[in-house]
């Protein structure tokens, strides 16, 4: 084959530390990137189900709901979502903590996970949007 065949690398293959340092890099970014979508989807969930609260909340002050609304009203619906975006939210945080524990083991060098920090934090302004929306403060 000629020096010019294109089934010839241009470069030398990465040395096998290099390569592990790649992999090792991408499953970190891999994990940091689920628990982002996982932190965006939930906080799209609390946050709709807080402005629905919210906006029938306002809507009604001041009037004495009827009983549909008693049993299962848009507030109570606001109050749902926002519970599954906060256990959602809760159980992602949970399990990626888990899975940068067993990296962590295989490889100590991997780095800190800021959205491990970011999804604790939105799980406690979740669970605080949560109980003002349960006992309508």
């Amino acid at each position: 084959m000629s020096a010019n065949s294109p089934l010839l690398p241009a470069e030398p293959v990465a040395p096998a530390v290099d390569q592990a340092k790649l992999a090792l890099e991408r499953t970190f970014l891999a994990h940091e990137r689920t628990l982002m979508a996982w932190n965006r989807t939930a906080t799209s969930m609390i946050t709709f189900g807080f402005a629905l609260y919210k906006f029938f909340f306002f809507l009604h002050e001041g009037k004495p709901p009827t009983e549909m609304q008693q049993v299962f009203g848009a507030r109570t619906y606001g109050v749902i979502i926002m519970a599954v975006g906060v256990l959602v939210l809760v159980l992602a945080t949970v399990q990626h903590q888990q899975q940068m524990k067993i990296l962590r083991r295989m490889y100590p060098e991997a780095p800190m996970s800021l959205s491990l920090l970011l999804g604790t934090i939105m799980s406690a302004v979740g669970v605080v949007a949560f109980v003002i929306g349960l006992f309508r403060l």
